[in-house]
């Protein structure tokens, strides 16, 4: 997703403006946005009652909460439906044998590369409107501005094809593993009724019955941080990771040594990891205590994956966190929700696994 393919020294850069841009005082600025998109998204959607399909409706405020704070609130107002309809031809373009073969001319390659180049100048028009009104990162708290205003050490600044790179690269990276995050904790939640209502309980305590909490209500929110922690351990989006050895490795396990030749591609996987018994006894139940104080099971080294690990840990954990708990808090406290179905089963055909589709429906209505 980098653009153009820059050197190791400019894409650090790219990543450490980037960082920025996730770090706590930025997110402080993005919870009155989620808030809102979430209020007017039930309000205009939902009504009193009904039926949906909340992965549907958790994937559709997902990208409209990640663009309000991504792309700032001109591209929201004016232009969203536009950078939606992009986006779903480069997602389509994205497949198992993309990672192999980029180029290869098939019909969905052909619409990812046509989407790409109008995307690159719907936002080139977005930048120059911007830099004529003199815009900076104290008039916009958005990543776009945080993008436009780099310069790197040789004087030079982004190009417009680069910052749209930057941009497509964080909403690929965190739209279909907070929608899918989102939706697994609240189906777990709905099928334990017990945890939902301690979840609920402690949205009152700490953020009162009113949708004007802020961010340091959602830092207090340990449980439902511990419930999104366990739908993460039990269906992690990402089931496969993969690691390059910069040096050889000697690995003992199971009576056995093994030799890791340095240059190899290691793979791992949190799906069968974050079920072993002798990390997280009873595995396969969801139990979100299992994170409290006194337990905490998973702070063994490397037991929990659900945002990577290592040098490549998911810089954008905090915003997921940060925005899952937002959604989850309007949500739950507005409306009573019951399946619909049997459970959904996660779909490992998908290059991020959610649960299949069309098996997530739930009821709905208003709380009183």
């Amino acid at each position: 997703m980098w653009c153009m393919m820059p050197s190791q020294k400019k894409r650090n850069y790219q990543m450490q403006q980037m960082a920025n841009g996730l770090r706590a005082a930025r997110l402080k600025s993005y919870i009155p946005k989620i808030i809102k998109e979430t209020v007017e998204y039930l309000d205009a959607k939902w009504g009193e009652s009904g039926e949906v399909d909340i992965l549907d409706a958790l994937s559709e405020l997902t990208i409209l909460t990640s663009s309000r704070c991504l792309h700032g609130d001109d591209v929201r107002e004016t232009l969203f439906a536009e950078v939606s309809r992009l986006y779903h031809d480069l997602d389509k373009g994205i497949t198992p044998i993309s990672f192999f073969l980029p180029n290869l001319p098939i019909a969905a390659h052909k619409k990812r590369n046509k989407a790409r180049k109008e995307m690159i100048a719907l936002f080139s028009k977005v930048i120059a409107e911007r830099r004529a009104r003199g815009d900076t990162s104290e008039t916009n708290t958005d990543i776009l501005q945080i993008f436009m205003d780099m310069q790197y050490k040789d004087g030079t600044k982004p190009t417009d094809e680069e910052i749209t790179g930057l941009l497509i690269a964080l909403l690929f990276a965190g739209q279909h593993t907070s929608s899918i995050t989102s939706t697994w904790t609240t189906l777990y939640l709905l099928q334990h009724p017990e945890f939902l209502a301690r979840a609920r309980k402690e949205m009152q305590q700490v953020a009162g019955r009113r949708d004007d909490f802020d961010f340091e209500a959602t830092q207090k929110m340990d449980f439902l941080t511990h419930c999104i922690r366990e739908a993460l351990r039990l269906q992690p989006p990402l089931i496969m990771l993969m690691r390059y050895a910069k040096r050889a490795l000697r690995i003992d396990a199971g009576g056995k040594q093994f030799t890791i030749p340095k240059g190899d591609i290691v793979f791992t996987s949190p799906a069968v990891g974050h079920r072993l018994p002798e990390v997280f006894p009873e595995p396969d139940s969801f139990n979100p205590d299992r994170y409290a104080a006194g337990r905490e099971e998973h702070k063994q080294p490397f037991a929990f994956l659900g945002f990577g690990g290592g040098m490549h840990a998911c810089m954008g954990q905090n915003f997921g966190y940060m925005q899952v708990k937002t959604i989850m808090t309007v949500l739950l406290r507005r409306y009573d929700l019951e399946l619909a179905g049997p459970f959904p089963e996660p779909d490992y055909t998908a290059m991020v696994v959610g649960p299949k589709e069309g098996t997530c429906k739930v009821r709905y209505s208003r709380r009183k």
